[in-house]
């Protein structure tokens, strides 16, 4: 088995989430933390799709969730920045 390297996971990574995912990320990187509220409104992704889409980041290490009252609020993680920026999202 041979190692691969972090520009070649996150080539895999890009290839396997929906398109909805990089709007997500764009709007993370844009306006910084938001709740799910503000998030489907500002990605423009439906709220049902928006869970999936956050819980697959999520579960990558890209994206944080942390409760706030009733809200949840997502945040991009330090892995997250990484790839958003090797994948070149960040103009």
């Amino acid at each position: 088995m041979t190692a691969v390297t972090m520009d070649e996971y996150f080539v895999g990574v890009a290839k396997r989430l929906p398109g909805e995912a990089e709007r997500v990320l764009r709007a993370l990187v844009d306006q910084g933390n938001m709740n799910k509220e503000e998030l489907s409104l500002t990605a423009r992704v439906k709220r049902a799709v928006l869970d999936h889409v956050i819980m697959q980041l999520y579960a990558l290490g890209l994206v944080e969730v942390t409760a706030e009252g009733k809200s949840r609020i997502c945040s991009l993680t330090r892995l997250g920045r990484e790839y958003v920026s090797l994948e070149g999202m960040v103009v």
